[in-house]
């Protein structure tokens, strides 16, 4: 048999496995299919094993593939990570970077961040994916995860950005005409706009008063006919008029300021969703990631206290 693992391999599948067929990886390589499938094919004789199902429609990676990817990811930060430490600690950041961030807060805040980034590190390419439900972190396909409340989980590194309260928050409208919740179990008798969003369980809203031995922790049941799982449409539902909302003070803050939301139940404090970068601990010595991470700490904390 012939060597197993050629170098070109683990980034040829690598990007194929982001891809997630084989005319998307063509795109992505500015190859042909017939050239992304032919290469595969190479791929898989000279390991001995299938690495990919393919169907018409969608690939899926073999358990061979599966355990290729993992250990090919992991060489390549190596290499890139060797690199960086064998060059001058003052070289500027280079390579692909790999970020995942949550629907509405990467649109409207990650996504800028990375534009004015690139801008100043034109070296570095950057792969940005949004997606409803962060990824485990433990998955290898994102160098950089933008999440809410810290991670407990000792094998990442988890740089908190800023704060980020939730707040309850309804339309003025809608308060006229249901009238102002006094105490949290008030809310059983609104309408609560619900969100489906991350691991969080849903339509049950904790709120907490005092501090120390005299904290006390109400757990409520919501109820309402209007959910989503995007976090956009909830604000602009509640601007509507539709219902009481517990959203990020990041989202709403300028609704509040202007009056078109008003914050209900404000002595009353739910559990924070501060704002976090993570990345895995082996991560910590490559340029490109460092420098982002505090690309973004410093963009983010500016943000914060406008």
């Amino acid at each position: 048999m012939q060597d197993v693992v050629l170098p070109s391999d683990l980034r040829f599948f690598s990007i194929l496995a982001m891809a997630g067929s084989l005319s998307a990886a063509a795109r992505e390589l500015g190859l042909t299919t017939a050239a992304v499938s032919k290469h595969l094919t190479q791929m898989e004789t000279r390991a001995g094993v299938p690495l990919v199902n393919r169907t018409t429609r969608r690939m899926m990676l073999t358990p061979e593939g599966e355990l290729y990817l993992v250990h090919a990811r992991r060489i390549l930060d190596e290499i890139d990570e060797l690199s960086e430490l064998l060059g001058s600690s003052k070289r500027r950041p280079e390579g692909l970077l790999r970020v995942n961030a949550t629907l509405g807060f990467g649109r409207s805040h990650v996504a800028p961040v990375i534009s004015r980034f690139v801008a100043e590190y034109p070296q570095v390419s950057v792969q940005l994916q949004l997606s409803v439900m962060p990824p485990p972190l433990t998955d290898d396909s994102f160098d950089v995860c933008i999440r809410f409340g810290e991670p407990p989980d000792t094998r990442v590194v988890a740089r908190r950005l800023a704060a980020n309260s939730r707040l309850l928050c309804a339309a003025p409208d809608y308060l006229k005409r249901r009238g102002m919740p006094l105490t949290p179990h008030d809310l059983t008798k609104h309408n609560c706009v619900g969100i489906r969003q991350g691991d969080e369980a849903y339509g049950v809203w904790r709120l907490s008063i005092g501090s120390g031995t005299a904290l006390k922790t109400e757990t409520v049941k919501i109820r309402g006919n209007l959910t989503t799982n995007d976090g956009e449409i909830a604000v602009k539902w509640a601007l509507d008029g539709h219902g009481i909302l517990m959203r990020a003070e990041w989202d709403i803050r300028p609704y509040l300021q202007d009056g078109r939301l008003v914050q209900v139940l404000a002595s009353w404090q739910t559990p924070n969703a501060d704002i976090f970068a993570v990345y895995s601990q082996r991560h910590q010595m490559s340029n490109r990631i460092r420098s982002f991470v505090d690309f973004i700490e410093k963009e983010i904390s500016n943000i914060a206290v406008k």
